[in-house]
């Protein structure tokens, strides 16, 4: 006689980078908040209702897409085109499937079409056109590329090409509490979205989508689509999904290193992620934090930056959120 499944468990984030306590009023913070405990209600219900950790995830994350105040789907970023260019993945902890999407421009929620990919079987990650058109193919809700564009973002757009370059979301957002007679708006406070989860049966999923970085090059892709950067799960480890400097994510591997760190040393979820983020990231110039949940149900938040807009839950308990440390 087996006995009773571990405690189902989900944690979500809407990115990390420089996120000034001075730029978010008491009403604007109450908003994030919120959003962010809406995601984890979205994924909590799925778990609780005894299903998988690959649904949670996935219903965690269009929660946050259907959001303005996070860079992923409505409300991304716009690219120096003055478009927006969208990408996502998911992984099976379970399987090891994984389906991403990048550089798509018509899919209302990316992470369903890397879910459509993923379950298809033939690929992994497919982009651009025919990532649109593959959408449209399974029947997923296709719109306008204006669709995702807000008027917070766009302003947000037109400053940091005045200044040069590109941005991470929270950092471009911060430039307006810094700028003269530039006032705050909770819609610039946007970020790469996530989540991880553990289910009743012992799977872990996770899945992460962006709409990338502020004025980047049209085709751009960073570390979200990345399987084993941005997004990687694997039962007999974790589950993770990262936020940051997308270009350094990717040369450090940072999803599965932390990963490899737990299979091949015995180190725990935290001390693991710890190292990664607080250690390697910062020796090759990168910035950022990811959320973690193991197979025994242990959640892991770290991030280096000012902020990491978070939330996690545990069986019925009510979802927690915070933003700064």
């Amino acid at each position: 006689m087996t006995g009773p499944g571990p405690v189902p468990a989900i944690a979500v984030h809407g990115g990390a980078g420089t996120v000034a306590r001075s730029s978010l009023s008491a009403e604007q913070e109450a908003r994030y908040h919120a959003g962010l405990a809406a995601a984890v209600k979205a994924g909590q219900i799925v778990l609780m209702q005894g299903g998988s950790a690959l649904d949670a995830v996935t219903e965690a994350v269009v929660s946050l897409e259907d959001c303005p105040l996070f860079n992923a789907g409505h409300g991304a970023v716009f690219t120096s085109e003055g478009t927006h260019e969208l990408d996502a993945s998911i992984m099976d902890g379970r399987t090891l499937a994984a389906g991403a999407v990048g550089c798509t421009r018509r899919i209302r929620n990316p992470v369903r079409a890397a879910r459509a990919v993923m379950a298809g079987g033939d690929y992994v990650f497919l982009v651009g056109e025919g990532a649109d058109r593959f959408a449209a193919e399974e029947g997923l809700v296709l719109v306008d590329n204006a669709y995702f564009a807000t008027e917070a973002r766009r302003e947000q757009w037109r400053l940091v090409r005045e200044r040069g370059g590109t941005a991470l979301d929270h950092d471009a957002a911060t430039l307006f509490a810094v700028l003269p007679k530039t006032r705050p708006d909770p819609d610039n406070k946007l970020g790469t979205v996530g989540a991880v989860a553990l289910d009743r049966d012992g799977n872990l999923a996770a899945a992460t989508s962006t709409g990338g970085l502020t004025n980047k090059h049209a085709g751009r892709v960073g570390d979200t689509p990345i399987i084993g950067a941005g997004c990687y799960a694997n039962n007999r480890t974790l589950a993770v999904s990262a936020t940051g400097s997308g270009e350094v994510f990717m040369r450090l591997v940072v999803g599965h290193d932390i990963s490899a760190r737990m299979e091949y040393t015995g180190a725990d979820l935290a001390a693991s992620c710890s190292h990664i983020i607080m250690e390697r990231l910062p020796a090759y110039g990168g910035r950022g934090g990811v959320i973690a949940v193991d197979r025994s149900g242990k959640i892991a938040l770290p991030f280096s930056t000012e902020g990491m807009y978070r939330g996690y839950a545990r069986g019925n308990d009510a979802p927690v959120t915070a933003i700064y440390r």
